[in-house]
Formats: C-alpha cells, sequence, structure tokens
C-alpha cells in the first residue's frame, strides 16, 4: 500500500495534468510539504481558538494556554482542569472557552469518539463531531484534510480559500458556491492538496 507521501506525490502529478492554471501555481509554490497532525483532539482546540482571529493571534493564545496544562499536553482531562476565568486570563474569550470545555467533555464521556473516527466516511465523521458546540462543518473538514489524511476534501465554505482561487482563476467576483465546486470538482480525488497549494499563494504557513 502506498505511503501519505506517496499518494500526494501522484496527487501533485494529477493536478499538473488537469488543470492548467493549478500547474502554474505548483511551479510557484514548489513541493507540497503537507503534513499529518496525528492529534485529533489538540487540532480541533486549536481550529477552535483560531477561530475568526489572524494566524499570530491564534498562534500567540495557543502558546499561552500550552503554557497552562504545562508540563501536560492538551488532552480533555488537561483542558477540564482549566476554569474558564483562567482561559480568559490568555486571551481566550468566554465563549470559546465554553467551546473548549465542550469539546473536552464530549470527547471525555464518550459522545465524540475520535479514536474510531478514522473508519467513517466523512459525512458521518461530520455528523457526529458537529455536536460538540462551537465546531462546525469547516472545523471538521480541517480535520478530514490535515490529521486523517483524507485526499478529496474541498472546504467551499472558506474565504482564504474562495480569494485564493478569486485570484487565480477567470471566476466570477466573488465567486459563488456552485461556480467553486464545478471548479474543484476537476481536481478530484485529490481537492485537498489543490486546497492546500491555494491556501499557499496567501500565505506562508504550513499545516
Amino acid at each position: 500500500m502506498a505511503t501519505y507521501r506517496e499518494r500526494v506525490q501522484v496527487a501533485v502529478q494529477h493536478l499538473r495534468k488537469c488543470d492548467p492554471v493549478m500547474r502554474e501555481i505548483i511551479d510557484r509554490v514548489g513541493p507540497c510539504t503537507l503534513k499529518l497532525k496525528r492529534d485529533r483532539f489538540a487540532l480541533l482546540a486549536w481550529s477552535i481558538l483560531s477561530q475568526q482571529i489572524s494566524t499570530a493571534a491564534a498562534r500567540t493564545i495557543r502558546g499561552r494556554v500550552e503554557g497552562l496544562v504545562a508540563p501536560d499536553r492538551i488532552t480533555p482531562d488537561s483542558l477540564l482542569g482549566l476554569r474558564v476565568e483562567e482561559l480568559r486570563g490568555v486571551g481566550v474569550s468566554v465563549r470559546k472557552a465554553e467551546y473548549l470545555h465542550d469539546l473536552a467533555q464530549k470527547a471525555s464521556d464518550g459522545t465524540i469518539r475520535l479514536h474510531r473516527v478514522g473508519r467513517l466516511s466523512n459525512e458521518e465523521i461530520i455528523g457526529e463531531l458537529t455536536q460538540v458546540r462551537g465546531i462546525g462543518r469547516w472545523t471538521v473538514e480541517m480535520l478530514l484534510m490535515f490529521s486523517l489524511g483524507r485526499l478529496d476534501v474541498f472546504p467551499v465554505d472558506d474565504l482564504s480559500l474562495r480569494n485564493a482561487i478569486a485570484a487565480s482563476y477567470p471566476v466570477s467576483q466573488p465567486p459563488g458556491r456552485e461556480e467553486l465546486l464545478q471548479l474543484a470538482a476537476r481536481w478530484s480525488p485529490y481537492q485537498t492538496v489543490a486546497s492546500w497549494y491555494c491556501w499557499r499563494i496567501l500565505e506562508d504557513e504550513e499545516w
């Protein structure tokens, strides 16, 4: 069976052949350095923290939260051990603190079973994890792409992705949802890798 890295390289070659604009993007960005984050719980927690703030601000707050639980990792137990006031003290809003506690509680009591979601379909995973307050479809799509290694995910509602496509492709300004889905269909079954390349146009952060 091919490794994840080998499958990504196959995806890049497919995208180069099927889409001349994507071929130019790939040449501009360079090799795909997409890496998987194996800690599913931490990825969801960081996704909640990152909502509606800049990457730099999210990174700063993440470091502070990690400091609160050190030397432990971010786990359901370590987050449940933090009071809302402690999280507020390091820059986490009240609402996000409540979301983090809800995530931790549902992971702890088995409402969501992160150890087994890899055996489910994308839609089944979305249905299970969106039971958590503060986790919507986009957040689960990030898990699918960057933790579970699903290579055919297109987060159509991601604003940065929409902006990257609008800047690179001859689409409406701003592009409509159906137009975006039709464009992304040509990338299948490797929409995740194509999305990664589009994001790289706008930012330098490595996932």
